[in-house]
Parts: C-alpha cells; sequence; structure tokens
C-alpha cells in the first residue's frame, strides 16, 4: 500500500532548479494531519494532495501545505500539481484546461505545448490591494536594509490573489541580493500583527524584475519561486510605474538565482481602458520532472 508521489521542479525547464513540489496522487484518505506530517518531511516549500473533487465540473481538490501550514492558494504548487495530472493522464479526454478546486475555490489552469513541453498556465483570483505600512525604516531594517535601499517614491503595501504578500520596490539587484531572511527581524517588524510574506523586487528592464520571497513565519526562510505573489507582483509594478502600463502587459520575474535555484516566472496581465486593478492575471512556467515513486508510511 502506498501513495503515488511525484517531485517536480516549477518555473524552470532544467531539472535541479526553480522551486520544488511534491505532488502526493490519490491522497483522498489521508486526514490533515498527516498530510502535515508529510508535508514537514518532504521539508519543500510545499506540497500537494489531489483527491477527488467536491464540486461538479472540477478535475481534481488540491490541498496544500508548507512544513508549518495548510494555505489556501499557491502559485507553483498549482502550476506543478496540474502538470503532473496532465502528463499522468489524470485529465479526463486528456484535456490541457481544466479547473482545479483548492481552498480559495476554482482555480482554472491550461497548458501551451511548446518545443520543450507543456508551459502550464494559471489564472488567479481576483486581487485587492491592502494596507500600506507607513514604518519603511523598520521594515527595511528588518530585511538588513538601510532605508536609503527603497525606491522612494513606491509605498510599501500589502496585495493578494488569495495568499497576502508585503511588496518592498528595492533600487537596484544589489540591494535585492543583500537582504537577509531573519524570522525574529520580520516577526518583530510586524508587532502584534501576523507577519505576513514579504516580496522584495527591483526592475531590471521593462518588462523583466528581479525578486525574492521571504516567509519564515510559514517555515520558507525564502521560496526559489512564488506564483500566488508573482500575480500581484506583476501589478504592483505596473500599478506604480515600475512596469509601463498598457492594455495588456507581459513581465518576466527571476526569482531565486540568490539561493541557487534559478526561477522563470512569466505573468500575464489584462487592463481595462482605466483603473489600475488588473482584470485577468495570469501566471505560468515550465515544469522538470525529477522524482517519481510511492510514499509508504503516511498511514502510519
Amino acid at each position: 500500500m502506498g501513495y503515488p508521489i511525484h517531485i517536480v521542479d516549477v518555473f524552470t525547464d532544467k531539472a535541479l532548479a526553480g522551486n520544488q513540489l511534491a505532488v502526493v496522487l490519490d491522497a483522498g484518505d489521508l486526514d490533515a494531519a498527516v498530510m502535515q506530517r508529510v508535508a514537514r518531511e518532504m521539508n519543500f516549500s510545499e506540497t500537494t494532495f489531489v483527491m477527488p473533487p467536491s464540486l461538479p465540473g472540477l478535475a481534481a481538490r488540491v490541498r496544500i501545505f508548507t512544513p508549518g501550514t495548510e494555505l489556501p492558494f499557491a502559485g507553483h504548487p498549482t502550476v506543478g500539481t496540474a502538470w503532473v495530472l496532465a502528463t499522468e493522464g489524470r485529465v479526463p479526454d486528456e484535456a490541457l484546461e481544466f479547473t482545479l478546486e483548492e481552498g480559495v475555490g476554482p482555480v482554472p489552469v491550461r497548458g501551451e505545448p511548446g518545443p520543450n513541453g507543456i508551459t502550464f498556465w494559471m489564472t488567479h483570483p481576483p486581487l485587492t490591494f491592502g494596507e500600506v505600512v507607513s514604518d519603511r525604516r523598520r521594515i527595511a531594517a528588518a530585511l538588513g536594509l538601510d532605508e536609503s535601499a527603497l525606491v522612494p517614491n513606491v509605498p510599501l503595501q500589502v496585495a493578494s490573489t488569495g495568499n497576502q504578500f508585503l511588496f518592498v520596490a528595492l533600487k537596484d539587484a544589489d540591494a535585492v541580493d543583500a537582504a537577509v531572511s531573519d524570522n525574529g527581524r520580520l516577526a518583530s517588524a510586524f508587532g502584534d500583527e501576523e507577519p505576513l510574506g514579504v516580496f522584495l523586487f527591483t526592475a531590471t528592464g521593462p518588462d523583466r524584475l528581479y525578486s525574492r520571497m521571504f516567509a519564515p513565519a510559514f517555515g520558507i526562510a525564502e521560496d526559489p519561486a512564488t506564483g500566488s505573489g508573482s500575480g500581484p507582483l506583476g501589478a504592483f509594478a505596473v500599478k506604480y510605474g515600475l512596469v509601463p502600463p498598457s492594455r495588456r502587459v507581459s513581465i518576466v520575474s527571476e526569482q531565486g538565482t540568490k539561493m541557487g535555484r534559478r526561477s522563470i516566472v512569466n505573468i500575464r496581465l489584462e487592463y481595462d481602458a482605466d483603473g489600475d486593478i488588473p482584470t485577468r492575471i495570469e501566471v505560468g512556467g515550465a515544469v522538470m520532472p525529477v522524482v517519481s515513486g510511492t510514499l509508504v508510511g503516511a498511514d502510519a
């Protein structure tokens, strides 16, 4: 007895780069406590568990766990799980466009065949911009930086399409690389509020970003690629003039390079004639298989 398990690297076209993901199939009889223990055992930023959907017309239900907690939604787990389901023949009629059930509700995904295999895209839930953090020096210090490293006229602001992140725009790639993920400092920076993942980035061209994401409070000191945050990242960069606005915007975000797991996250945004909230946000990337096998002992 056991559960089929696949380890893949997401947002990369080269194995042993990108963001690692474990996908456990046929997991409908596992309870949440066991799923959490398995995610802790895998010790990747996320592990997904696939089971039959509870809603009609959806391909599968997916639960997502970090080593420390369950998430309602996440990007590279959605993209990687969709790729595994499609390549393992787990989608009816071998469809490349289907919908997954996650904690935030239905999440549409679609695959685009290409010369290097199938690139999967996910459509984000609606975007909201939230609180602006006024104490810029406190956040910079929590990242091990001086306040002068921040882009002067861009606020530190929370944004979300299901997972909240605090977005911090820095002046250059050197500043991004100089930042340090420290659980104690970041927890203190949020005071009595629950700590958020901190997404720091810089613009390196009109349609390119260089980024890192720290979420030590969730067991992730640094994430190699953060799909759920990359959609809001793109919208944030457009909103504050770091990427030129247009009705349709395409952005490439390079993440994970500093930690030796370079990831390429593609972001597509669509806008109405006015407004700074995209009407559609898609994030996509390549997926590479690494390990396939059987998970045993999960029912212990």
